[in-house]
């Protein structure tokens, strides 16, 4: 029974992990790849980003412009490829894991169209709850690494409240635990993300709606995918 279990959670990390990959080659990979040319200066730079560069900015380990170490970066092409792919196995196994989890915590029969709902419960969770406040970014768009930490804790936060909250209202048999969970769904946007008193990014307002709009639709496909072939791989009795 565990083999089997275990054996869901890894074959439909790694199949929704191939799909999302193949999107994201078709998608997001190409916005990346145009934001990099903005923030290498290739491409020029927004006017509110060109009037915040008269100003020096502290470099990322805090030496500032001295600072001539730069952080390692796969080589365009087959190799940054190759380390995408190997990212989103990593993260659908990670994931695949999760969801199989919940089927076992739930103690409830699963088939690939209940599998489908936990995986779109999973991207409830996962990505558009905590993209309702940070919003997916591309490279150059000057989030504030000062506020790091504080988005970090944020995000975290979000993601606990929303999984807590949606488990309370799907399972909880007594209304005032539903309300509970109905209350921990908005309490972290009541309380508002994290966010830099300036922006300073390079990239055009439209290229970024365009990456958020695409992240979130392909990690709508990962989830939905993840939860298909796990709930289909499940051993349930129902």
């Amino acid at each position: 029974m565990l083999r089997r279990i275990l054996f869901a959670g890894i074959l439909a990390g790694i199949a929704a992990a191939a799909i999302v990959s193949v999107v994201q080659t078709l998608s997001t990979t190409p916005l990346i790849l145009e934001a990099e040319k903005y923030e290498s200066g290739a491409l020029p730079a927004t006017p509110a980003a060109q009037r915040s560069q008269m100003e020096p900015a502290p470099s990322a380990d805090g030496r500032g412009e001295g600072g001539d170490e730069a952080a390692w970066e796969p080589a365009e092409g087959l190799e940054r490829t190759f380390y995408t792919v190997l990212a989103n196995a990593l993260t659908g196994v990670g994931c695949g894991f999760l969801l199989v989890a919940g089927f076992a915590l739930s103690r409830r029969p699963v088939n690939w169209r209940r599998g489908v709902l936990w995986g779109l419960g999973g991207f409830a969770v996962f990505s558009l709850a905590p993209a309702l406040g940070l919003p997916p970014e591309l490279p150059g768009m000057g989030a504030g690494a000062a506020d790091l930490a504080a988005r970090q804790l944020w995000w975290s936060a979000t993601v606990a409240a929303t999984g807590i909250g949606l488990a309370l209202i799907v399972f909880a048999a007594r209304a005032p635990l539903k309300g509970l969970g109905a209350v921990l769904l908005v309490a972290p946007h009541v309380i508002g993300a994290p966010h830099p008193e300036q922006f300073a990014g390079t990239v055009p307002a439209e290229l970024a709606a365009e990456f958020v709009m695409a992240s979130l639709l392909a990690s709508a496909l990962f989830w939905t995918a993840l939860g298909g072939i796990a709930g289909y791989l499940y051993p349930s009795k129902g």
